[in-house]
């Protein structure tokens, strides 16, 4: 009886082996084809103006490389000196005829007209960068926005200017005048005077903090002042360090020109990661907007249609602000940050994560003399912070 078993296990083997022969070696499982996203990218300056055009081109690649099968269309200098006649309207109506379901329009200056296109083109979903309709209600279902926590890396960028200063006047470098610059020139001096007072051992009266504005993000000849000669105008006012506000970097070129002619000054340009390769004998740092991971979740949500309206303020990745994948915001050290002023700039970004330094707590004014936050009362940043009607005390500058 065994010995039958065993030969009809043997031929049982055979014909297997034999049908294995035909058919060939088993096949591997075919993945299934990535689903193309097509996304579009509007920029209000020129996607390689090293500043936060560029920045946001950069996020759409960022995208294209770690989510197969997405495609960006995008536009740039979408603004009325470099494209006249051209609107918002008519770029999401060229960007929906090449597939793009999902936009991405990135300026402020972009906010009701992105608002107004998504009334409009209601199977296109909007994401206005910097914007708050979700907030305020005022969004249609088919905006979300979003935007970065730059007010932290103003605040390491105001406390290495003040670790580097030596004749104790910083110059900010503004673009227009609205809440968001407002809060960002604000977050600037509040972490020049910590370290200015906590390291440096020096009285906050000595710190001094001017702010001049441009009238837009970037220059426009005729319409805007001219960011380089503020910036030289700066310099001969005594200044010897420039933060910049604006979306392109004159305020660090400028340094740059200044200190080959023998004059000690740095700057610390704005928005780009990579920005400080304009000038990096004098630059002290970049705080920088990282959209990719953002951006990056937003289409993956799209794509699998589990999208949902929001508005959202992205922080920083404490555990490394640097980080390409994760953090939202982050601040580079530059060249021309050494010794104790680097020690101490790094000291007080450990004392932001750890939330042992909270500058927006108060006794703080603004700059007319009203309280903004009373003696140990905390900002609600959604309340406190977005919105800031004005600039603080100590500082100089129109805050209107």
């Amino acid at each position: 009886m065994k010995y039958k078993t065993f030969l009809v296990v043997l031929a049982l083997a055979v014909i297997a082996a034999t049908l294995g022969a035909a058919c060939g070696p088993a096949a591997t499982p075919t993945p299934a084809p990535a689903k193309a996203i097509t996304f579009g990218v509007i920029l209000v300056g020129p996607y390689n103006d090293h500043g936060w055009s560029e920045a946001h081109y950069t996020a759409g690649q960022y995208v294209e490389q770690k989510l197969p099968g997405a495609k960006m269309i995008w536009l740039d200098k979408l603004n009325a000196a470099d494209r006249k006649g051209v609107t918002l309207d008519s770029v999401v109506a060229d960007m929906s005829s090449k597939g793009a379901k999902l936009i991405f329009t990135t300026s402020d200056d972009f906010v009701q007209d992105t608002r107004t296109a998504a009334e409009k083109y209601k199977d296109i979903t909007f994401i206005n960068i910097s914007g708050d309709d979700v907030m305020t209600g005022k969004a249609p279902k088919n905006e979300g926005n979003y935007m970065g926590k730059m007010e932290y890396g103003k605040m390491i960028a105001g406390c290495a200017a003040a670790m580097t200063t030596q004749t104790g006047k910083l110059a900010y470098l503004g673009p227009l005048i609205n809440d968001e610059t407002r809060r960002l020139a604000s977050s600037a001096y509040l972490g020049a005077r910590y370290c200015w007072t906590n390291y440096r051992g020096k009285p906050a009266a000595d710190l001094k903090f001017d702010v001049k504005w441009i009238g837009f993000w970037f220059n426009i000849p005729g319409v805007t002042l001219d960011p380089t000669k503020v910036a030289n105008d700066f310099i001969t006012a005594g200044a010897d360090v420039l933060i910049s506000g604006i979306d392109t970097t004159e305020a660090l070129v400028v340094a740059g020109q200044q200190a080959k002619q023998g004059k000690k000054v740095w700057a610390i340009p704005y928005d780009f990661k990579d920005a400080c390769k304009e000038a990096p004998e004098v630059c002290l740092g970049v705080p920088y907007f990282n959209w990719g991971p953002g951006y990056l979740k937003i289409v993956k949500a799209f794509a699998a249609g589990t999208w949902k309206q929001e508005w959202e303020w992205a922080g920083p990745d404490w555990k490394d602000i640097n980080n390409p994948d994760t953090s939202a915001v982050g601040f580079v050290a530059g060249p021309a940050l050494t010794g104790d002023a680097k020690t101490k700039t790094d000291a007080f970004i450990k004392g932001l994560a750890n939330g042992s330094i909270d500058l927006f707590k108060g006794p703080l004014n603004f700059q007319d003399g009203t309280v903004y936050l009373k003696d140990g009362e905390k900002a609600v940043w959604e309340k406190n912070v977005w919105y800031f009607p004005q600039l603080l005390q100590g500082m100089t500058g129109p805050s209107k």
